[in-house]
């Protein structure tokens, strides 16, 4: 009799697993409470996988032997405290998968900047010739990437609600960017809890392999210190560390590394800010561990143009430019789009706030902010928090609507900013489709 998988969510990463599911013998049966788009019906129809839609048939998804839960799924719904209680091992995509391949696998992680570190890394490894897939949060999921294909890496970008589904996944490199506010909706608004989730990243790797870690985090280095972990600690900052460890001086990042410095020019790289040179470092210390070339790296960094909705300079008109960072989905990712800007700025905000302590801000929002559009059907707490410091807020329920009045208010020489520092799920289907129409509303201009 073949195991039976049963797949929670009929989204990328669960028509991913069904793929590898039934090539590696399971019966599978795919269960969303949403809809399933005709495209994934008949994918699942054409490889023979049962699936229901518009709800869940519990006597059904009882009988598994394993469960794959997408991560949008949340812990405390009554389906899966029912599936817990009958002992059935529920795990995430990432886990699933990664017991079906022998690629070495880079895990990257944190709450900002793991998008950008991701997709640079991506490109480093390819274009120094590797085999190399990228998946996680973005791209083709990584169970039908490993079910389809085979690569010699893949680098994964991982949310800590991946993280929090895993017991074997061993990544040969993992790296975490960096550990603040995020997601505490999730999380019973307890940080302490989310940062063990993202610590999980670490979880099973040995004295053999290797963290690339951010030292210009204090909570990140905090929880590495109490950590038992014997995993080979390699840290990226500003500061020349004591031991191993990658940083900058003079347009260089210099990796310090068995003894030996790699020197990286960085002054034509594309990307601005203290964040992305962050990013490029937790980068380039990765392709080094895989051995890839100094001269490779270098024209590789070079020629990286960065993740799309992620301070996208987007367009100039009549001298105001207008940035997409609909990525942004976060007060810190915020803090680094406002920090970035050198200009007065109209600031375009809001969506479903993630638990957001917006202090963080105030001093660049003194500083940069002329006004605020906000964008959400709930902006109770960006007013209460921005009232008393910016003359003009202004509330709207559209894209268009709020990139015409931000044209209104904007002078030459002056930014208007799309970074919401919130998830996108009032008013559109993520921040793609958020970003994308930012993008059209400004076209329309």
């Amino acid at each position: 009799m073949p195991k039976k998988l049963v797949i929670l969510g009929g989204g990328e990463s669960g028509i991913g697993s069904a793929v590898l599911g039934v090539k590696q013998g399971f019966e599978v049966f795919v269960s969303d409470a949403g809809a399933i788009s005709l495209d994934v019906q008949n994918e699942l129809k054409a490889l023979g996988i049962l699936f229901e839609q518009g709800g869940h048939d519990l006597k059904t998804i009882l009988q598994a032997s394993l469960v794959m839960k997408s991560p949008g799924i949340h812990e405390k719904i009554d389906l899966i405290k029912e599936i817990r209680a009958a002992n059935i091992k529920i795990v995430s995509e990432i886990e699933f998968a990664s017991q079906y391949t022998n690629a070495t696998l880079i895990g990257i992680t944190g709450s900002n900047g793991k998008t950008t570190t991701t997709l640079l890394t991506h490109h480093l490894l390819e274009q120094s010739g590797l085999n190399v897939g990228v998946a996680g949060n973005i791209g083709y999921s990584f169970a039908r990437q490993v079910a389809e294909t085979n690569r010699e890496v893949y680098v994964l970008e991982i949310s800590s609600f991946q993280l929090d589904d895993i017991y074997e996944f061993q990544p040969e490199v993992s790296v975490i960017t960096n550990i603040t506010p995020d997601h505490l909706d999730r999380y019973e608004n307890n940080f302490s809890k989310y940062v063990r989730s993202k610590m999980r990243i670490i979880k099973n790797q040995s004295n053999k392999q290797f963290l690339v870690f951010n030292s210009e985090d204090p909570v990140l280095v905090k929880a590495l210190n109490t950590s038992t972990s014997e995993v080979n600690k390699i840290s990226f900052g500003f500061e020349k560390p004591e031991k191993d460890g990658t940083y900058t001086s003079d347009d260089q990042i210099i990796i310090q590394h068995d003894n030996s410095n790699t020197m990286i020019n960085t002054a034509q790289f594309q990307l601005q800010g203290r964040h992305n040179l962050l990013n490029a470092m937790a980068a380039v210390t990765i392709a080094r561990l895989l051995k890839v070339s100094k001269d490779s790296i270098h024209e590789s960094l070079m020629s990286f143009k960065g993740a799309p909705h992620r301070l996208e300079q987007f367009l100039k008109i009549q001298n105001i430019s207008y940035i997409n960072d609909s990525k942004a989905t976060n007060v810190n990712a915020t803090f680094y789009a406002l920090d970035s800007v050198n200009s007065q700025t109209v600031w375009i905000a809001g969506g479903v706030d993630k638990g957001n302590d917006y202090n963080l801000l105030l001093p660049l929002v003194r500083e940069k902010v002329k006004a605020i559009v906000c964008l959400g059907i709930d902006n109770e707490k960006l007013l209460e928090v921005f009232g008393p410091v910016v003359e003009t807020i202004v509330e709207t329920q559209s894209i268009d609507e709020a990139v015409k009045i931000a044209h209104k208010i904007a002078l030459k020489k002056e930014t208007v900013l799309l970074s919401p520092a919130c998830a996108s799920f009032d008013l559109f289907e993520n921040y793609e489709d958020r970003g994308d129409q930012f993008k059209q509303a400004v076209r329309n201009l």
